[in-house]
């Protein structure tokens, strides 16, 4: 996605490696070690659910799309190393697909913990509607849309990423816009679209469950949500950096012409966190196995069932009816106090006529 713009030029400038050979060797061994844990964590996940969870609840589908959605963006990491280090080599259409697929599944990844997270609360808080939202099976369309906005959404990446010239070199880290508006509503529309609005729904959500968390009769239930309300804290742990680069960028758009001295200052800040803030995006694809992983430890028992394959095994098992379960509880415990009220008031009555 988009990381920075240079200073009276429409042309933006991801990521440059003349500049900062320093940063450049960060954000090189940050990603080549998420590639190295990301990759094997979340083909783990992926092989996990798909052999061994028949019966799959809403939040583990989500999970599973999830890890799909890390898989691709963390595959495409050997070329952008390869890049950092050295140069792009492989033509400007293969950095368009490339930086569209990238942009898609980061889309996508963000909608995902945002549908987590609201599938969450709408499950402790309205378990009657979720109960009817299970037996409609309406996931599937659900996940059709998101993937479609996904990558219409990345569409803008198509006409402005290209291969650039830097010091005799090509590399595929620049954006060119052919103006300052479209510049300003690529922006604004990725920041909007893919945090400040799902980042809303997020507060909200969690904001409604504190309370409920604790209270939760139910351990299963309980453990889920907090499993992804850590999904949701690494996201925002890894994403504000990068959109705190995109905000700046607009105030350096509304203040070059107006306050230069400031803009220029301003775009030295971002271009500082430009390396940092872009391997950790890539670092939240990583890091989302290794949650499963301390999420599971408690359900460890033996070498052939592993601890994540019991951790989505009774996630799913719970899931699904939990819901059902609660209901069927709270049905009960309403018809044992019901039953019980009319025992008391035939009492009463017998007292009364006695």
């Amino acid at each position: 996605m988009n990381n920075s713009t240079e200073l009276s030029s429409s042309k933006e400038i991801v990521m440059a490696p003349e500049e900062f050979d320093g940063g450049t060797a960060v954000a090189c061994v940050i990603l080549g070690l998420s590639f190295l844990v990301g990759v094997p964590g979340n083909l783990l996940v992926i092989w996990t659910i798909l052999r061994h969870v028949k019966q799959r609840s809403h939040t583990v589908v989500l999970i599973l799309h999830l890890a799909a959605a890390d898989l691709l963006i963390l595959i495409t990491l050997p070329l952008w190393i390869y890049s950092l280090a050295h140069h792009w080599v492989f033509g400007e259409a293969s950095c368009k697909a490339m930086v569209f697929m990238i942009n898609a599944c980061m889309y996508s990844s963000v909608f995902l913990i945002t549908l987590m997270s609201v599938e969450r609360f709408v499950a402790v808080r309205h378990p009657f509607a979720s109960a009817g939202w299970k037996r409609k099976k309406a996931l599937n369309k659900v996940l059709l849309a998101l993937w479609t906005a996904a990558f219409v959404f990345s569409i803008p990446v198509i006409p402005t990423q290209v291969v650039g010239m830097d010091a005799g070199e090509e590399h595929c880290l620049y954006r060119f816009y052919t103006s300052v508006t479209q510049e300003l509503v690529c922006v604004l529309l990725e920041t909007l679209l893919g945090y400040v609005l799902p980042f809303t729904i997020l507060v909200v959500c969690y904001g409604c469950l504190c309370s409920r968390i604790t209270q939760m009769s139910f351990k299963s239930k309980r453990k889920s949500t907090v499993l992804i309300a850590s999904v949701v804290v690494v996201f925002a742990i890894c994403w504000t950096p990068h959109h705190i680069g995109n905000v700046l960028s607009l105030i350096i758009l509304a203040t070059e012409k107006s306050l230069p001295d400031s803009a220029k200052s301003l775009e030295s800040v971002r271009s500082t966190m430009v390396f940092i803030a872009g391997a950790m995006v890539f670092i939240s694809s990583t890091v989302n196995p290794i949650l499963y992983m301390f999420a599971a430890r408690s359900f460890r028992s033996s070498l052939r069932d592993t601890g994540i394959q019991k951790l989505f095994l009774h996630i799913s098992s719970t899931s699904p009816g939990e819901g059902n379960k609660e209901l069927y509880f709270v049905s009960k415990r309403q018809s044992n106090q019901t039953d019980s009220s009319q025992c008391v008031s035939e009492s009463k009555d017998q007292m009364d006529i006695k």
